[in-house]
């Protein structure tokens, strides 16, 4: 059983039991558990199920492997330069996106 999710303008193809890293969200620092419910496509034994654009009552629930704070991770160190030809003018700066680590519990469809 598989699901295609989008959370934070990303979509994802999810399993249960599968570990990810998604789009930084705003949660409580107390919560151990996030519910996704804009799920746009399900397969499962009986069959799949299309969404226009998302499914009525279908959920997948993720959670943290350890505390929200703890579950955020970095990226890698990303080094854009911008540069202006024949102009003497160059500019070096640094990004690092953070991400949420989350696990798949379950698939409610």
């Amino acid at each position: 059983m598989y699901a295609v999710v989008e959370q934070g303008g990303k979509q994802y193809k999810v399993s249960e039991g599968d570990s990810l890293k998604i789009e930084l969200t705003d949660i409580a620092p107390d919560a151990t558990t996030i519910e996704m419910d804009k799920v746009l496509f399900v397969q499962d034994d009986s069959g799949h199920k299309i969404g226009t654009p998302y499914l009525e009552g279908a959920k997948v629930l993720a959670s943290f492997a350890k505390t929200a704070d703890e579950a955020v991770v970095k990226g890698p160190k990303l080094y854009p330069t911008y540069l202006r030809r024949r102009k003497n003018s160059k500019r070096r700066i640094g990004h690092r996106q953070k991400h949420l680590q989350v696990t798949i519990d379950k698939i409610q469809a």
